[in-house]
């Protein structure tokens, strides 16, 4: 259960990510990146956040700003991850290559840009492979099997994707530097529980926080996957029972219902789990409590205990992200850039994640 803030206007005005040897903080239009470089020293990058919703107020209507925020703290996640690995001084101490130069000259970009978007559109493609076309297979097999009905194959489809998500958080977590990233999530979460509880920003107050937070992407993640299975259990009963139209070859059947979640249902779920987070995030009661339950718990897989050196990375990017509060923090090794297009996003975009 997520501790009760002792400072209710601070709720959901800061979130955060953690990154490649650090972690990254938004509050409202400003975003700040902290990360560990090898020498020891901490190095900061401000910039603002730009959202298309500002601009465009039918954007701010439920359920579409949840997929529009979706979309945007994925770029924004792209372009942190790429900053972390700059300020942490990846690839400095390495002379560029002829390719490299002939990569920028050609399309300027770097190779690590082009190997971040490749790595991006592999990881939507592998995403939509076993998340979606592989439960839905398997589902149709089992259902050819057993004989049940096509609404119990829905039902088998959202729980084979439970059971992969699962697998997939447990075995990244074995890696080394991805164990690191999570130490940076907890760091993060523990920071953010701490300043809203009204406490004072040292290591040592943030070390006895909770490092569970109801806003986690992770939990936002394990609340798709029960908006799923409602759902599909409610597009297959539509499709099935009430128009009267199925197809009988399972492969296509398979590839049908994952075009159909892909297209219809995984924007519906998008924006259901983005309000319900942002309710979970400024409440606690009991209906929370037991929606949050499972991502919560799953945190346990996605944040490890950080160490004071990353405590004191999460507390320099939180405090950036805040300047109108520790205006004492801005001039010291924070740089500005204010490279984004457009207009802050609102607090409510502040997802601890």
């Amino acid at each position: 259960m997520a501790k009760k803030s002792n400072c209710p206007t601070r709720l959901g005005k800061v979130g955060g990510q953690a990154v490649l040897e650090g972690v990254m903080m938004k509050s409202g239009e400003r975003v700040a990146v902290s990360v560990r470089r090898d020498d020891g020293e901490i190095a900061s990058e401000v910039s603002d956040f730009v959202s298309v919703r500002k601009k465009h107020k039918i954007l701010n209507i439920p359920i579409i700003r949840g997929v529009v925020n979706f979309i945007e703290m994925m770029a924004l996640s792209m372009k942190t991850l790429n900053k972390s690995a700059e300020l942490s001084g990846v690839g400095e101490e390495l002379e560029e290559s002829k390719f490299e130069k002939w990569m920028k000259k050609k399309f300027g970009k770097s190779v690590l840009d082009l190997v971040m978007g490749i790595a991006t559109f592999l990881g939507f493609a592998l995403a939509i492979l076993i998340f979606f076309l592989v439960p839905n297979f398997l589902a149709t097999q089992i259902g050819k099997w057993t004989g049940v009905s096509k609404v119990w194959e829905a039902v088998f489809a959202s729980i084979t994707k439970i059971i992969i998500f699962i697998i997939y958080i447990k075995l990244v977590s074995l890696m080394k530097d991805i164990r690191r990233t999570f130490e940076y999530h907890g760091a993060e979460h523990k920071s953010i529980f701490c300043y809203e509880s009204g406490e004072e920003l040292t290591v040592e107050n943030v070390k006895k926080q909770r490092r569970f937070h109801p806003r986690c992407g992770t939990s936002f993640m394990f609340v798709m996957l029960i908006l799923g299975i409602i759902f599909s259990l409610a597009a297959r009963l539509i499709i099935t029972y009430a128009i009267g139209f199925e197809i009988e070859n399972n492969i296509l059947r398979a590839l049908f219902y994952a075009g159909i979640g892909i297209i219809i249902l995984l924007p519906l779920i998008m924006g259901t789990g983005y309000e319900f987070l942002m309710y979970a995030g400024k409440h606690n009661n009991l209906f929370v409590r037991i929606l949050s339950a499972p991502g919560l718990w799953m945190q346990r897989l996605t944040t490890r205990e950080p160490d004071e050196k990353q405590i004191e990375v999460a507390i320099r990017s939180l405090k950036l992200a805040l300047p109108d509060e520790f205006p004492e923090e801005q001039t010291e090794g924070a740089s500005a850039d204010g490279d984004e297009n457009g207009t802050a996003a609102p607090d409510e975009n502040n997802d601890a994640e």
